[in-house]
């Protein structure tokens, strides 16, 4: 439970820099995401090197087939009357993966500087609560299926990458110091 005094004493400096640490922690923690899925696609038999890999340079356009974070770019490009071409299709997909990745880690960082409890656990929580917000926003936009249609070693292999950002992101807030009050 949050006390009132708490989120009253927070003074707009902490919160800024709050904000800030969840951002930079956000990025070390997408990228480590992202290290754990490059390592299962390479187990997989994958042979795109890294940088290849993690820039998206095969996505071909905004098909059916392309990453999410390209979809969703694409979605939101249209719904403001930009039209994107399908070579534009890496690049937004990037964009929108590392955007998601810093806003998801600005929240872990304002909530870490509020909620009485270990910055980790709120990196985790903001992990799990990252993959849950995906498949019920994503779910919605028919961008994914509904969550009840996936398999659960689909489901555990996202989750299980989204518990690495957050115990990433709790470290780096922990590491980062927080703060809590003015």
């Amino acid at each position: 439970m949050i006390r009132r005094s708490a989120l009253a004493t927070l003074s707009p400096v902490n919160v800024v820099r709050n904000a800030l640490t969840g951002a930079v922690a956000g990025a070390i923690a997408t990228a480590a995401m992202d290290l754990v899925w490059y390592r299962r696609y390479q187990a997989d038999g994958g042979e795109e090197r890294f940088p290849a890999w993690e820039f998206s340079s095969s996505a071909r356009g905004f098909g059916e087939d392309a990453p999410a974070p390209a979809r969703v770019g694409k979605r939101i490009a249209d719904g403001v009357g930009v039209d994107l071409p399908d070579t534009l299709a890496p690049a937004t997909n990037n964009i929108v993966h590392w955007l998601t990745g810093l806003g998801w880690g600005k929240l872990g960082g304002l909530a870490a500087g509020i909620l009485p409890v270990p910055a980790v656990a709120t990196g985790i929580g903001t992990g799990v609560t990252a993959w849950a917000a995906s498949y019920a926003a994503l779910g919605r936009l028919g961008i994914y299926k509904p969550i009840g249609e996936y398999d659960g070693e689909t489901l555990w292999k996202d989750l299980s990458a989204h518990l690495v950002y957050g115990a990433t992101l709790g470290a780096v807030l922990t590491i980062g110091r927080v703060r809590r009050r003015s």
